[in-house]
């Protein structure tokens, strides 16, 4: 092997710790790298929607119970995922396989998320939809935290910016094919089918992914220690070093927060704000579905190119306006029209914030500890969801036992989440990233 480059999968790469390949990878390549994030998000939307399309018409739990029925569940997935993505991301770092170091998680992963979908779908009483929504919660990590650390794998500095749109691309038609499952499902009354349906989309994307994809490069070396000790590595305290890292970290924990804010109680505030039937909800969970799938996919691929030339920060500053303003607008939707002007909104947030947040992530962590790093930044991803959830949850219950009127917890809830965004701004302010002058320079430095 030349000491000064090598060859992988087409793929050339330096020798040195924390550099990238040098030769771009084709955009079908390109492609394929993102593509389980549809599989994966999906999973995420359509799940998120069906528990709590089933503990409000299936009657699993008694009304008045509905927020903290949420909020257990929610706690109960954070305790596992907190831990086992970043930890199985950072032990992939040092996995060595003919599939190379990320693919045998990606694929056990994926295999146990259809089985537990399964299970969620047959679920009679809350006590096992708690468990199977568990269980998922630690198979689709065992997936997510090694294959997290792809993009840093493969993606030299000059394609960071199309690579991480790409992902948020994915991410954003997960959503759509996720939500629209559900809301299907609340149309027909089959909740079955939604999650059999999203079991197979993964399935597929992953063996497009594990079949497709390039292996990247090898495997860090161990030095003779143990799985128990590279497993602690994980949670080392060096990580502190990494200011910028932790404030980004911070910062969008608190901007996906404010998305959960609307997107983990949206069949709730359809009911209670709106007052709508399950039929109803489902009409209108398409229509928003449709507002944010247009505005989220045409901010993409323009906020990432211009987040190469004027930097990050900029950009993801003004996702986050436009984040908050969409949740004052449904917070005071008199309507469902008025409600789908501020999906509108939230989707050219949400596009925007998941093509350059990734981009900004993928540019400061050390890159040869990519999966530990991409599978930490993550634990900021599931947590948005556990605190939001169990916030909102408790808070809803108690606006309930206030008897304030119908949908005030609701509405109450979604002018929090413009807190979230306003705090999520001020952490960001705290994140240096390299100018984008440099970043260019470095990418052609072989």
């Amino acid at each position: 092997m030349d000491t000064a480059t090598a060859t992988l999968d087409g793929v050339t790469l330096r020798p040195e710790v924390n550099s990238r390949p040098v030769a771009g990878l084709p955009i079908t390549s390109l492609l394929r790298l993102s593509l389980f994030w549809l599989g994966l998000t999906a999973i995420d939307s359509v799940v998120t929607s069906v528990t709590q399309s089933r503990l409000k018409f299936d009657g699993l739990v008694a009304p008045e119970s509905i927020g903290s029925s949420l909020a257990i569940m929610a706690a109960l997935t954070f305790g596992f995922s907190f831990f086992i993505q970043p930890t199985v991301g950072s032990i992939s770092d040092y996995t060595t396989s003919r599939w190379g170091r990320r693919k045998p998680y990606i694929v056990a992963g994926a295999i146990c998320d259809g089985v537990f979908l399964i299970g969620i779908a047959t679920a009679s009483t809350f006590v096992a939809l708690a468990a199977f929504v568990t269980l998922l919660a630690v198979s689709t990590n065992v997936a997510r935290g090694p294959f997290q650390g792809y993009v840093p794998d493969l993606l030299p500095d000059h394609q960071v910016g199309l690579g991480s749109a790409l992902v948020g691309l994915m991410q954003v038609i997960g959503n759509i094919v996720g939500f629209g499952l559900a809301a299907l499902a609340n149309i027909t009354g089959n909740f079955g089918l939604a999650l059999v349906a999203v079991a197979v989309i993964e399935l597929v994307t992953m063996i497009s992914v594990v079949v497709r994809v390039p292996n990247g490069p090898p495997a860090r070396p161990r030095n003779g220690r143990s799985w128990r000790s590279i497993a602690a590595e994980t949670w080392g305290t060096d990580i502190l070093r990494e200011k910028s890292y932790i404030w980004l970290l911070a910062s969008r924990l608190l901007v996906l927060m404010g998305g959960a804010s609307l997107v983990n109680f949206v069949v709730l505030y359809l009911v209670d704000a709106h007052g709508l039937t399950q039929q109803e909800v489902g009409n209108a969970q398409l229509a928003m579905i449709a507002a944010v799938a247009v505005a989220a996919i045409a901010a993409i691929v323009p906020s990432a190119r211009i987040s190469d030339r004027v930097g990050r920060k900029p950009v993801i500053y003004v996702s986050m306006a436009l984040g908050a303003l969409s949740l004052v607008i449904a917070a005071l939707a008199p309507n469902i029209p008025v409600a789908v002007v501020a999906a509108a909104l939230f989707g050219g947030s949400q596009g925007t914030f998941l093509a350059v947040d990734w981009a900004l992530m993928t540019d400061i962590i050390p890159k040869a500890a990519s999966g530990r790093y991409m599978g930490l930044s993550n634990v900021a991803t599931q947590s948005s969801t556990t605190i939001a959830v169990i916030i909102g949850g408790l808070l809803l219950d108690a606006i309930a036992r206030m008897a304030l009127g119908p949908g005030a917890g609701a509405r109450v809830i979604l002018f929090v989440g413009v807190g979230y965004f306003v705090l999520g701004a001020l952490a960001l302010r705290a994140v240096i990233e390299p100018p984008p002058a440099l970043k260019r320079a470095g990418s052609s430095v072989s």
